[in-house]
């Protein structure tokens, strides 16, 4: 009997690209990316196409029901740029919380979260994006435990500002790093399920 492996793996997903396979929707997708994905690869979560940054892949099914679908949350980490400048007032409103719509038509108040005005980070990759020189922009960085559907463009939205550009750069101490856009690197099942502070992972499956 042969063991099954599972396999994981973090992308530095582009700016355009969906967060699928397999999608209704034009643009490019995961299978686009130059890499041998093993059969079964899926990712865990998303981010919506014109978002960047990290996003988990793996063979391991289980893995988006420990992630996300459990009560207690994980803390995600955002690097957003915004239109304008951001004032104590704002970036008070978004750390207590601030009323959104969520799918459904419902309205729904952010929980308390860690929001930072941030210097523009110098090692960031080129912006897929065009912004006059005249336009000016405040970076924030913003950690939340949940992910409701574009819940950070939709609070930043809600304070007064637009989102120019929003890049994931962790999940708890998943951290994406100098990793370049498009690209892939692989982990070993157990750095995988230490840095995403989940339990130990079951064991390995067998296959007859």
């Amino acid at each position: 009997m042969d063991e099954q492996q599972y396999r994981y793996f973090i992308l530095n997903k582009p700016s355009g690209m969906e967060s699928q396979f397999v999608s209704p929707y034009e643009g490019p997708l995961l299978g686009d990316i130059d890499f041998d994905f093993p059969e079964g690869t899926h990712a865990i979560g998303r981010l919506d196409k014109n978002s960047e940054g990290l996003l988990l892949l793996t063979t391991n099914k289980k893995i988006t029901k420990l992630l996300f679908e459990i009560n207690r949350g994980h803390e995600r980490t955002y690097l957003v740029q915004v239109r304008h400048k951001v004032n104590a007032e704002i970036l008070q409103r978004l750390r207590t919380g601030v009323n959104i719509r969520i799918r459904g038509g419902h309205q729904y108040t952010s929980p308390p979260g860690s929001v930072n005005i941030v210097d523009a980070p110098v090692d960031i990759f080129p912006s897929p994006f065009q912004i006059h020189k005249n336009v000016k922009t405040t970076w924030l960085q913003i950690t939340l435990t949940e992910g409701k559907y574009h819940q950070v463009r939709k609070m930043v939205a809600a304070a007064g500002h637009r989102c120019i550009r929003l890049i994931r750069i962790s999940i708890e101490n998943l951290q994406l790093g100098n990793l370049q856009p498009g690209k892939i690197r692989e982990l070993e099942e157990t750095d995988f399920f230490e840095l995403l502070k989940l339990n130990a992972p079951p064991k390995t499956e067998r296959q007859l």
